[in-house]
């Protein structure tokens, strides 16, 4: 999608309304479409930035598209775990703005590390969706190539893939690919919980001794599995960036247009040479935190029904609507799509073949080795033992 320019600097020009606290008790943060899919024109961060997108309708019409269709697959994916077709999930619910807007927001040439919920960002990087569902099935370990679709592979242990991110933007910033407008860019994703890792504060300070052209994107979904915000920090998650030398700024994560503007920025920051920056997300996960979680053990149902209002879908639907940008006819349509997306998606998962045990090998090292080759051999035998028996 082609986009037009989503920030420019507000310093020495008269600031939009930064935030909409003090009338509606939200927290102070960077908004360009209200919950009731109003549009505002701009929006200022805390550092005096002035954040807007210039979209054509059809750049608008393919942002919704992108929303409706994540959350389809997504929930195709859910059911399909509730069926035992897969051995596990974790549901984007709710986080579909936070991920589109972010994942659009790319450049071709940077470079992406997710977490194991990132199935948004990993469709607009143009994977198939089926790779990880291979991965949650257990019949591969995800199957997609980081290099050619730059954009690593899961990370399961939380906060672990903010040190490879870091690492991978310092060798980006020592190759020289920085300091230009086609240069590149890194992000890196995790979730509220994971910024009392050490790992992501380890990342912090090497990040931003060595000038990383690093985005740090904190989906903030509220609860790090069932351990609420509160118990995580007592100031705003974007805040603790000063503590480390490099700005932070938190976005309305179910706004996706706001999403895109945010992330868009300060990848054009880092890959011009200004360093890391944290963006929080503050949007909330409508579901459990994967498919082994009852939410409902930690929180009340009058909590989510608030979230639901502010649902990024619903919100962009209205405001394609009250902008006369989207008629019935293109709704329906892009529901039939998502439709036919799951159903097809479903047949592909099914249809997966199982691989053979003794292939857990072959990917091990590259070249293979003397003691992998007498542990293959080893298991083999032991799989051969069973020949012939009724096990």
């Amino acid at each position: 999608m082609a986009k037009g320019d989503p920030a420019v600097s507000s310093r020495g020009r008269r600031a939009a309304p930064r935030s909409r606290r003090a009338t509606t008790g939200e927290p102070e943060l960077v908004q360009l479409l209200t919950p009731a899919g109003d549009r505002i024109e701009s929006a200022t961060g805390p550092d005096g930035t002035e954040y807007r997108v210039d979209f054509t309708d059809e750049e608008y019409r393919g942002l919704y598209r992108d929303l409706v269709l994540v959350r389809k697959l997504d929930a195709e994916a859910t059911a399909l775990q509730r069926q035992g077709e897969l051995g596990l999930w974790a549901s984007l619910l709710g986080q579909e703005a936070a991920q589109v807007g972010s994942g659009r927001a790319l450049r071709s040439q940077d470079m992406a590390f997710p977490t194991y919920r990132e199935h948004g960002v990993l469709y607009c990087r143009g994977i198939d969706p089926i790779m990880p569902l291979g991965l949650f099935r257990g019949v591969d370990q995800g199957g997609w190539d980081p290099n050619e679709f730059k954009f690593n592979m899961y990370t399961i242990v939380i906060g672990a893939q903010t040190l490879h991110a870091t690492g991978y933007a310092m060798g980006v910033h020592m190759d020289g690919r920085t300091g230009t407008e086609d240069g590149e860019a890194v992000i890196a994703y995790f979730g509220d919980g994971a910024t009392s890792q050490g790992d992501v504060n380890e990342a912090f300070v090497w990040a931003s001794v060595f000038n990383a052209p690093l985005v740090f994107f904190c989906q903030n979904n509220q609860y790090a599995i069932s351990e609420p915000l509160e118990r995580q920090t007592r100031v705003p998650l974007y805040r603790r960036a000063g503590g480390f030398g490099f700005p932070g700024v938190r976005v309305d994560g179910n706004d996706v247009l706001a999403s895109y503007a945010v992330t868009r920025h300060a990848l054009d920051n880092a890959r011009l040479g200004q360093g890391p920056s944290l963006i929080e997300a503050y949007t909330y996960r409508m579901g459990a935190h994967t498919t082994s979680d009852d939410p409902t053990r930690y929180r009340i149902a009058s909590e989510v029904e608030a979230w639901q209002a502010k649902d990024p879908i619903a919100r962009m639907k209205a405001f394609l609507e009250r902008q006369q940008l989207a008629d019935a006819d293109f709704f329906a349509e892009v529901d039939e799509q998502a439709r036919a997306e799951a159903v097809h998606l479903r047949e592909r998962v099914l249809n997966l073949p199982d691989p053979q045990p003794v292939s857990m090998f072959d990917h091990v090292y590259p070249h293979g080795s003397p003691e992998l080759d007498a542990q293959r051999a080893q298991f083999s035998r032991y799989l051969e033992s069973f020949e012939g028996s009724a096990h």
